[in-house]
């Protein structure tokens, strides 16, 4: 896929992945669109890149992204690829019911139906384009149910299965589908969680994001570090042991939270 001189909109693009999609993607001379919720984020990211256009938009909103679609393409009519980055992933302890609905449905509407809907508002756009694409970032935790994140786990999951179907009523227009999977990377997702990752097993957000641009660039349509494909392997050949494995870090995060909670 060529990326340079591209005019690629990348939403949640503030901080971690994205953001690190912003600046690897201005380096190799793609426009750039930035996405997100927080006005003073999108101006923050504009400093630092100032080539960079920037909208306020929250992918939980459809108002919003239809908003979001008559402004950027009015300005940017050249538009060929949309970047899903937009996510939030919560550790929930699900015998615990303090959190409403609304907390929890956001979860789903900005991971999965964000993304749904982004693709679309957006795809009868990028089918008139040339050459364009999709990139949904999904996570690792799809090939296995993490129950930590519960929420995370389920929207992930359904990204995953919806990038292949994606993929394959696409198969014969111009739009390439791209899933970038992830295994454990360092981000503020985890800013606010009562039990941190092992940092010995997470990925640099830099690291993570040069593979997927070597990716697009390879037309590599399914995006994994090797330590994600192991996982994959793992939940073929042995999906007990690795939920079991994934399982410790909720008995160590729900007795975290219940001191906490003291």
């Amino acid at each position: 896929m060529e990326l340079k001189n591209s005019t690629i909109l990348i939403t949640g693009g503030t901080s971690g992945i994205g953001l690190a999609f912003v600046k690897q993607l201005t380096e190799l001379g793609a426009n750039i669109i930035v996405t997100g919720r927080s006005l003073e984020a999108l101006r923050q990211t504009q400093q630092q890149f100032p080539s960079i256009h920037i909208f306020q938009s929250d992918v939980s909103k459809p108002k919003d992204i239809k908003q979001l679609y008559n402004d950027v393409i009015r300005q940017f009519p050249e538009l060929n690829i949309i970047i899903n980055n937009a996510g939030i992933m919560r550790l929930i302890d699900l015998q615990h019911t303090r959190d409403d609905l609304d907390s929890i449905i956001s979860e789903i509407t900005t991971n999965l139906a964000g993304t749904i809907q982004m693709v679309h508002q957006f795809l009868p756009h990028l089918l008139q384009q040339k050459s364009s694409a999709i990139v949904n970032v999904s996570s690792a935790i799809a090939f296995m149910a993490y129950s930590s994140a519960p929420i995370y786990s389920a929207s992930k999951a359904g990204v995953h299965a919806y990038s292949k179907v994606l993929r394959m009523q696409l198969e014969h227009t111009s739009v390439k589908v791209f899933e970038v999977i992830p295994p454990g990377v360092n981000t503020n997702l985890q800013n606010d969680w009562v039990l941190q990752p092992n940092p010995r097993q997470m990925m640099s957000v830099d690291k993570m994001v040069s593979i997927a641009v070597e990716g697009l660039l390879k037309n590599q349509l399914e995006i994994k570090p090797v330590l994600v494909k192991a996982i994959e392997v793992a939940s073929r050949v042995a999906p007990a042991a690795l939920m079991k494995f994934g399982h410790r870090e909720f008995e160590k995060f729900k007795r975290n939270n219940h001191e906490k909670e003291r």
